[in-house]
């Protein structure tokens, strides 16, 4: 025999409940989160993306570049040109220039085993990688390509190391 139905008799609406807020709270939950703070900070949430981006400086779409020259008259044109190059809200871009700016110390280190691995191996066969490869030392039987790339990490990551390394093996 089949269930019957449930009457919606028993409900009724919730007076407790602000809708708007509730509506509010969903869209800012459903809203994607800006990573850059300088971006989030100038964000305006009644505008548009292309609007808020235009305001701070900034492009929406980098393939739109190429401009295609459309037929204006001179008074059109002037009026359309100033109003696409306002910006609204400059010290965004000023400050993501200024921290783009900011140089990044990198650091990254090596295991001693590994810098033992790479001293080994250019001591033994200099820059022959083929050879490396076929090096009883190489237990984890790396490839020529994988051998040269721990030896530049060693040379990027340590260079001071490096370099008295070279200078010890000069006679």
């Amino acid at each position: 025999m089949p269930k019957a139905k449930k009457s919606s008799k028993g409900k009724k609406f919730d007076y407790t409940k602000d809708r708007k807020k509730l509506k509010k709270k969903l869209r800012r939950k459903l809203a994607p989160t800006i990573e850059c703070a300088q971006i989030r900070k100038a964000w305006d949430d009644r505008k548009t993306v292309t609007q808020n981006l235009r305001d701070m400086g900034l492009q929406h779409d980098s393939t739109v570049l190429p401009i295609q020259p459309t037929k204006f008259t001179k008074s059109e044109a002037m009026d359309v040109e100033t109003e696409d190059l306002l910006v609204r809200k400059p010290y965004v871009v000023r400050d993501l220039e200024a921290q783009a700016s900011i140089p990044v110390e990198i650091n990254k280190t090596l295991s001693r085993d590994l810098m033992e691995y790479a001293q080994h191996m250019v001591k033994e066969h200099g820059e022959d990688y083929k050879a490396m490869a076929r090096d009883e030392k190489n237990y984890y039987q790396d490839t020529p390509k994988q051998i040269k790339r721990k030896i530049e990490d060693y040379k990027r990551y340590h260079p001071d190391e490096y370099a008295a390394f070279m200078q010890a093996l000069k006679p």
